[in-house]
């Protein structure tokens, strides 16, 4: 299947870890978007919102990172244990991934886009909002090993792929423990940790250079 992508993109390592998880083999299709190729019109035929990551799984096609997730493993899981059918644990999984895009990284992109992409000075106020958001995950760790429970889930794949990159732009996560504990042991464990390293020295070769 094809993955059109950016290798500096936190949602789209979230879906080359899944695919890694499931046994899927991505067709990568590396988009340069500053140089305009999502507005290309072929790209745009598949996707009218002209944004990655997007999947085309044998003509049907796909964008939104945690759609692209949970399609994954509905599709493609071994079994259940990345996102379970079980109602309320599915219910807990979607909360986790709903929090990750519309709080979570949402305040990443808050508070520094502006500073990337016009030149705007920090905005403390806006920190201390992804602060309060790491806080958030904090809690949700606590007394667990997972953001969603006891077992790894696409929430975890989504969300580290998130946190991995506020720490590559130089947020502190010490003062959040539980997160710090969880963040250790995704990396020992988490799907195609290797090549998402990869894609995270792009991310930071890409942030350094729109920044400086």
């Amino acid at each position: 299947m094809d993955f059109y992508y950016m290798s500096a993109s936190a949602p789209c390592r979230s879906v080359m870890m899944t695919a890694k998880a499931v046994g899927v083999d991505l067709n990568l299709k590396n988009l340069n978007l500053m140089a305009g190729e999502h507005m290309k019109p072929e790209f745009l035929a598949i996707n009218p919102q002209h944004t990655i990551p997007t999947l085309v799984d044998d003509g049907f096609a796909l964008w939104e990172s945690r759609s692209i997730l949970t399609y994954l493993v509905d599709k493609y899981g071994r079994n259940d244990t990345l996102y379970p059918k079980d109602v309320k644990k599915r219910a807990v999984v979607n909360q986790r991934l709903y929090f990750d895009a519309g709080v979570l990284y949402q305040r990443f992109g808050d508070y520094f886009y502006p500073q990337i992409m016009a030149k705007a000075p920090a905005d403390p106020e806006k920190l201390k909002k992804l602060e309060e958001a790491l806080g958030f995950l904090n809690t949700f760790l606590e007394g667990q090993s997972y953001v969603a429970g006891d077992n790894l889930t696409i929430a975890d794949l989504s969300i580290f792929a998130s946190v991995s990159t506020f720490y590559s732009a130089g947020i502190d996560g010490k003062a959040y423990s539980n997160v710090e504990k969880w963040y250790k042991l995704m990396e020992s464990t988490a799907p195609g940790r290797e090549a998402d390293k990869q894609c995270l020295e792009e991310f930071k070769k890409w942030f350094n250079g729109m920044k400086n």
